[in-house]
């Protein structure tokens, strides 16, 4: 991270990988942006809404791996929930499947729902608004 003239230069996980320029972001910006690289839990669910558009809805889980006190290495695996709107989702339902390895950014979304049985859920996504695919 550098800044310059009140603004910060960081990196996009997106363009890290893709290895293009940094873009210039205000700290505004940052606030409330997610970006993760994983690998896909499940076939996406696809949604076509009553008003056209589309919506995509899939898990991804991140691995992390480190030592314990005994010296063992212990493998932690985390899962997100993840949705995509639009042109976003169609590509998801194109090209991605299950086990699918995949860097996405968006921003945390929590939102609350009633389950059959009237039982109030809560849930925490993230409504990505960047996608590249990785591997094969």
């Amino acid at each position: 991270m550098q800044q310059e003239s009140g603004f910060i230069f960081v990196p996009s996980i997106i363009d890290i990988v893709k290895n293009n320029h940094l873009n210039l972001f205000s700290m505004n910006t940052l606030r409330n942006k997610v970006q993760l690289i994983g690998n896909l839990g499940n076939d996406p669910e696809i949604l076509n809404l009553d008003s056209g558009k589309k919506l995509a809805k899939f898990s991804i889980a991140t691995n992390e791996s480190y030592k314990n006190a005994q010296g063992e290495v212990v493998k932690d695996t985390q899962w997100h929930n993840v949705v995509a709107w639009g042109k976003t989702a169609e590509i998801i339902e194109k090209y991605l499947v299950k086990g699918k390895e995949v860097a996405i950014e968006g921003k945390l979304t929590n939102r609350s729902y009633e389950t059959k049985a009237g039982e109030k859920r809560y849930i925490t996504e993230i409504n990505c608004n960047e996608l590249l695919m990785l591997g094969k």
